[in-house]
C-alpha cells in the first residue's frame, strides 16, 4: 500500500509570520496537533502544539511570537508514492508522529500521522514504530533546543 492511499489530503498550513496564538487557534479549529509551515509553495518547517508549549509558553514568550521562532526547522517528510511500511519504520526511527507528504516535485500534498498508519500497516510494524516514537530523546526532543 502507498502513502497517498491513506494520507490526509486536506492540509492546513501556517505562515512563518503568523503568531503562535493564530497557529494554536488553527490547531483547535482543525483538531490537529501539528501544522506544516509554508511560504508560498515552499515548506519551511512544522509547528506542533508541543513546540508552542515548550519553546514558547514555558519560556515566557508572547502569544504574538511568530511561528518561525518556535517551529521545528528540520523538515522530515515522505513522498506520496512510498510504501506505508517503509514510512512507518522511518517515523519510528526518527521518533515523529506526523510527516508532511510531498509529491516528487516536492509540493505538499498531504500529511500522514501514526494514527493513519495504524489502520493500514501490519500491526507488528506499527507497534514497533509506536514503541520507538514513545521513547524519550532523539533528534526532535524538545530538550535539545
Amino acid at each position: 500500500m502507498k502513502i497517498h492511499e491513506i494520507m490526509t489530503k486536506e492540509v492546513f498550513v501556517a505562515g512563518p509570520t503568523q503568531s503562535i496564538r493564530e497557529a494554536a487557534r488553527m490547531m483547535a479549529q482543525y483538531d490537529t496537533g501539528a501544522l506544516p509551515v509554508g511560504d508560498d509553495d515552499r515548506l519551511l518547517g512544522v509547528i506542533t502544539d508541543r513546540d508552542i508549549a515548550v519553546r514558547a509558553v514555558a519560556l515566557g514568550k508572547s502569544l504574538d511570537t511568530p511561528v518561525s521562532e518556535v517551529m521545528s526547522r528540520e523538515i522530515l517528510y515522505c513522498f506520496e508514492d512510498e510504501d506505508v511500511e517503509h514510512v512507518t519504520r522511518n517515523m519510528g526511527d526518527n521518533k515523529v508522529r506526523r510527516l508532511p507528504v510531498m509529491n516528487r516535485q516536492k509540493r505538499l500534498v498531504g500529511i500522514i500521522s501514526i494514527g493513519d498508519l495504524s489502520h493500514s500497516a501490519r500491526p507488528a510494524v506499527t507497534g514497533n514504530a509506536v514503541a520507538e516514537i514513545s521513547q524519550a530523546g532523539g533528534a526532535h526532543s524538545q530538550s535539545t533546543h
